[in-house]
């Protein structure tokens, strides 16, 4: 039976008119309880809506509330308690996460703008995975007052939409005033990272990343930080929830329960270390990214079937961490098909570069 991408607590009773807008289920909206994907976690409405609902509601109308992964923390979009939605522009795959709900929603044509969180990957992933735009801002102009957190130096709200303008739209609401910066000069396509992938997925890529028109940087990243990142951020998920979970150990899915399994054990040395090899790895991206855009895939491939365990998490990680790390946006943009399944190209500019995006963007 298919799973609707909205949550029956969260129905919409407003009118029609306007772009409608579907809410991931971390997100607070007046008069709505917030699951956060837990069942255990449904509780008394909310009091107001989030700061990123309020911005998105004078542009927007209400459409519901959608599922989403356990606490967010997944990149697979398949709910231990309320299943995986099939992904419309790709039947018989996952939509990804954690944000599946919003972009199957948007993919689907149930709504026109999806509201989503994106701390790891999870507005790009299901945004590659879906066939739309995913757009994860540059974290310092991001509102996320009313928002579950699950790692706050690296979540931000994000937006999904099958359309350029909408997304510019959107964002021009959604996010506070940025710095001037200068446009691209060079695009930045890490060598090390490409030769990682399916030559097939670079083959599938290679025309967009011409058409951007930019001179071609292969510098090396030069590091793998995915390791370190995922220790801050379970760190930082067992500040948040470390005391519910050991209070009333929920039951959550085999990944997310291993995640946060991992989480309760660290040490003040291993979280030490990692938030010093994040730090670097920060200082690289940023240097590298002085008047440059990043290019990658949004995922190492096209979305997995359902009911097929993914076993592409830490590869997938590789690839999103670097946005969150930096503190930088990035946008997958849908560019081209692979077995019939969208294929996203990621984009990534210094922080408060989010506007440059857009116009890259346009060009492919």
């Amino acid at each position: 039976m298919a799973i609707d991408p909205f949550v029956p607590w969260g129905v919409a009773t407003e009118g029609s008119g306007g772009p409608r807008l579907a809410v991931k289920d971390v997100i607070d909206v007046e008069g709505l309880p917030t699951g956060a994907g837990h069942p255990d976690l449904l509780g008394e409405p909310a009091e107001r809506d989030a700061e990123a609902v309020s911005r998105l509601r004078a542009m927007s109308v209400f459409a519901g509330k959608t599922h989403t992964d356990e606490l967010a923390w997944s990149l697979g979009g398949t709910s231990q308690h309320y299943g995986a939605i099939e992904n419309p522009a790709a039947p018989g795959r996952v939509c990804g996460g954690s944000s599946s709900g919003s972009a199957a929603a948007v993919a689907g044509g149930r709504a026109d703008l999806g509201l989503g969180t994106d701390t790891a990957g999870s507005v790009r992933v299901p945004g590659s995975f879906c066939g739309l735009y995913g757009f994860r801002p540059t974290h310092s102009r991001a509102p996320r007052a009313g928002i579950v957190p699950l790692a706050p130096s690296y979540d931000v709200p994000g937006l999904l939409t099958r359309e350029l303008p909408l997304l510019e739209w959107a964002a021009d609401a959604l996010l506070d005033p940025g710095p001037e910066v200068r446009a691209p000069e060079r695009l930045w396509v890490p060598a090390d990272l490409w030769s990682e992938l399916s030559p097939r997925v670079g083959a599938a890529l290679a025309p967009a990343i011409r058409g951007l028109g930019l001179p071609v940087d292969r510098t090396p990243l030069g590091l793998d930080v995915t390791d370190a990142f995922a220790v801050t951020q379970a760190a930082q998920a067992w500040e948040c929830h470390g005391e519910w979970v050991r209070a009333n150990r929920p039951e959550f899915g085999p990944g997310v329960k291993a995640r946060f399994e991992r989480a309760e054990r660290l040490t003040a040395e291993e979280v030490t270390l990692a938030a010093k090899n994040v730090a670097e790895a920060r200082a690289r991206l940023l240097d590298l990214l002085d008047g440059a855009v990043m290019a990658l895939p949004s995922a190492p491939g096209v979305a997995p079937e359902l009911g097929r365990p993914s076993r592409v998490r830490a590869a997938t990680l590789r690839l999103t961490c670097l946005a969150p790390i930096a503190g930088a946006p990035a946008l997958s943009v849908p560019v081209t098909l692979l077995d019939s399944c969208p294929l996203g190209l990621s984009l990534m500019a210094a922080p408060g570069g989010d506007e440059s995006l857009f116009a890259l963007a346009s060009e492919v």
